[in-house]
């Protein structure tokens, strides 16, 4: 709950640090940041790629470290730790992994919204297991198909427009989440 709390606050003082900034910015980086804001999977050089890459690499390697760990902690905190995790380590390097994957992404394609909220739950829901090895493979595949799907759809056939990825992946992802989210309560 702190976490979550923590993570509320830091998002409201972005907000306001964005909405300082925005006022004393020009016409031109305030078009940049509302171009970037859509979200984009284009536009990246291949340095830009290379960094991005070797962040997401090092993201994924500390995530893969703690899949031991994330299935124990299935049964509860006490559980794992007498079967050895060091709770408070895992749940660092996991924050650790968390900001580093979602920071370096979002800073090369923008903030695309839901593919991180319900691709994980589509992969859970699809392969029926609790087992983290089976999910982390599912959802980086699944997340990587939604999203170049949402890409896809982005680009209106027979003419040069291109629709904001933040809009298809909401206009996919909201209801999916919404489902989830009633189904959750009927159960």
């Amino acid at each position: 709950m702190a976490i979550l709390v923590v993570g509320l606050m830091f998002g409201s003082f972005s907000s306001a640090l964005v909405a300082v900034l925005s006022y004393f910015s020009s016409a031109e980086a305030l078009q940049k940041f509302t171009f970037w804001s859509l979200g984009s999977l284009g536009n990246l050089g291949w340095d830009s790629i290379a960094i991005l890459g070797s962040c997401v690499a090092l993201g994924l390697l500390l995530s893969l470290y703690t899949l031991k760990a994330l299935n124990a902690l299935l049964l509860g905190e006490n559980y794992a730790k007498t079967l050895g995790i060091k709770f408070t380590q895992t749940k660092y390097i996991l924050i650790i992994a968390t900001a580093i994957l979602a920071g370096s992404i979002t800073a090369y394609v923008g903030p695309i919204a839901f593919i991180g909220l319900a691709v994980p739950h589509l992969a859970k829901l699809l392969f029926q297991t609790s087992q983290h090895q089976v999910l982390f493979v599912a959802t980086l595949l699944l997340g990587a198909a939604v999203l170049l799907l949402c890409d896809i759809l982005t680009q209106l056939p027979g003419t040069s427009i291109f629709l904001p990825i933040n809009a298809i992946t909401s206009i996919i992802g909201a209801p999916i989440v919404i489902w989830l989210l009633v189904k959750k309560q009927r159960l």
